[in-house]
């Protein structure tokens, strides 16, 4: 009898709780209401809301629609589905034999290198009496400012490729070379020449915000580290400086990978030609620029900026895996 009534009971307290579940009328209803309460914060956030449609979600967009395309930029856009993607991955030999491995090897010494050096300056501007480490810090910042002028009056002066070159006349000087290299018109050196120059100019907001979170480290870290039996700086660095400033390290990383992956016309402004000595300096972005504003092929160009993109975003998730946390994800 006491089974039948909680039975009935129960079923009562189902059939209450559906007939008050709200109806998607009311669901939509009530986030309005809760979009109208808080329309203040909304109104602040609007401006980099626009922004951020405006010149990211909807060229992406574009880009994405215009891969599917054949559009030269006078005849309306006509669809053609995977082609562009098709003969991308098994046709374009200049892509193929230049463009994707000179990618790779600029980002994979670039990217690393700079990011390494990066963090390696960071903390030995830290070692500096505070005094003296907001002007070192200044020094290291300023060539990712003023890269245009550095490479006219100190990059291409240093690498002419004539004995009154700096580099040339320093090494002759030295006995190290018997004649002129052509560092930045010959295949065989362009690229170490576009990686040197990419590496002095890489110490950007990555290095800025990896200072600061060397900086924001708690010092009673390094104290009880002491006591609990670390010996070296290199201990400490490993065991509290790093796992401290995660968040700097990833947008450091995430720094180093976009301004690796958007660099091309290094290559263009060392060497002078366009494209570069056979194609020793073809980066991915000047096949892009080859493409989209000299053939205007835009809708080649959008492939292969979606493939760029694509590059970008894996790489981008190797380095959340690495410093990132379940928390961030």
């Amino acid at each position: 009898m006491l089974s039948n009534q909680a039975n009935t009971a129960g079923s009562l307290a189902q059939r209450d709780t559906a007939t008050v579940k709200p109806s998607l009328s009311e669901k939509l209803r009530q986030l309005l209401s809760d979009i109208w309460a808080y329309r203040i914060s909304y109104l602040f956030i609007a401006p980099f809301m626009l922004c951020f449609l405006a010149f990211i979600v909807i060229p992406v967009l574009a880009a994405v629609g215009l891969s599917f395309t054949y559009f030269n930029a006078i005849e309306p856009p006509r669809f053609i589905g995977w082609t562009n993607f098709q003969y991308l991955i098994s046709q374009d030999l200049t892509f193929l034999k230049y463009a994707l491995p000179n990618t790779f090897k600029f980002a994979i010494i670039v990217g690393p290198g700079g990011y390494i050096a990066a963090f390696l300056l960071a903390w030995l501007i830290t070692q500096l009496p505070a005094s003296a480490r907001k002007w070192f810090a200044l020094a290291m910042y300023t060539p990712s400012l003023t890269m245009g002028i550095a490479m006219s009056i100190v990059w291409l002066p240093l690498l002419t490729g004539d004995r009154i070159g700096y580099l040339n006349s320093i090494l002759l000087q030295l006995g190290f070379i018997d004649e002129p290299k052509l560092w930045v018109t010959d295949k065989a050196y362009l690229m170490n020449s576009m990686i040197a120059v990419t590496l002095w100019s890489s110490m950007g907001v990555g290095f800025l915000a990896m200072l600061a979170g060397i900086l924001n480290v708690n010092p009673e870290l390094y104290e009880a580290g002491r006591i609990d039996g670390m010996k070296s700086r290199l201990q400490e660095i490993w065991y509290i400086t790093i796992p401290s400033m995660k968040p700097q390290m990833l947008f450091g990383a995430v720094m180093a990978i976009v301004s690796t992956f958007k660099a091309g016309a290094i290559g263009v402004e060392l060497s002078g030609q366009n494209p570069t000595p056979q194609y020793s300096g073809h980066l991915i972005i000047n096949h892009i620029d080859d493409y989209g504003f000299i053939r205007f092929e835009m809708g080649y160009a959008a492939a292969i900026s979606v493939f760029l993109l694509l590059l970008m975003y894996l790489s981008n998730k190797f380095c959340w895996g690495l410093f990132g946390s379940k928390e961030d994800e």
